[in-house]
């Protein structure tokens, strides 16, 4: 059995796991779904010091602190920022690298570098709280934004999602060890509409390998398709 760490993107938590949590420990894994700093049930910690920087530090720090290995490391949009730092920090913990319609991002870059007119548009709709820019505020139809549709999903949501410290967008992700970090195997799950936009020679490589997935879909894929998200993951598992 495997040993999961579910990483969610931006103005999300932990909670938008749930579901493929419950099937994954169903077929006898480990799950660890944490909250990033600042968001969710840990929006109390919001402050301008929150960053990209915090986030990997979140991550690297759950996997000392329980003492984890070989763990399949999954990240969201925002989390694939996230999950890359904390994999090139705490290789030695990890043993696949999952970006579930995530951002994928190389050296140097931020998530405006990666996610380009996408992550601008939501800037001039955010506002500044006690010197902290927070961008993607939520309101009872924010589940739109992140492709879901069913109306008791987007009330579900509307209580749950948060907003997101700018910063952690525009930080750049600093790699120390790339030659350890790409030596892990990377596996890709991406909604079928996004795989247009994507890095062709990426997608052609993960294809070839067997390690791609297309659940055609909405962003927030573990929520509108958690049973084809926990089968591709548990897929990825046996790889």
């Amino acid at each position: 059995m495997a040993t999961f760490v579910l990483v969610h993107g931006g103005g999300h938590g932990g909670w938008c796991y749930q579901r493929v949590a419950r099937l994954l420990r169903a077929g006898g894994h480990e799950v660890y779904t944490p909250t990033l700093s600042g968001l969710a049930d840990r929006a109390h910690l919001v402050g301008p010091e929150i960053g990209l920087g915090t986030h990997i530090r979140d991550v690297t720090s759950l996997l000392h602190h329980e003492d984890l290995a070989e763990v399949i490391l999954v990240g969201h949009s925002y989390g694939g920022m996230v999950v890359t730092g904390a994999a090139d920090r705490a290789a030695d913990r990890v043993g696949k690298l999952v970006y579930l319609d995530a951002a994928t991002p190389a050296n140097g870059q931020s998530l405006r570098d990666v996610a380009g007119p996408i992550i601008e548009a939501v800037r001039p709709l955010g506002r500044v709280v006690d010197g902290v820019e927070l961008v993607l505020a939520p309101d009872e139809n924010s589940g739109m934004l992140y492709g879901v549709t069913e109306p008791a999903d987007i009330a579900w949501m509307a209580t749950r999602l948060s907003a997101h410290p700018w910063r952690c967008f525009e930080d750049e992700l600093e790699l120390r060890d790339e030659q350890t970090l790409w030596a892990l195997p990377q596996f890709h799950i991406v909604c079928t509409s996004t795989l247009a936009t994507r890095d062709p020679a990426l997608i052609a490589r993960a294809r070839a390998a067997g390690r791609l997935w297309d659940i055609d879909t909405g962003h927030d894929l573990m929520i509108t398709e958690p049973a084809a998200t926990a089968a591709a993951l548990e897929q990825v598992a046996a790889a």
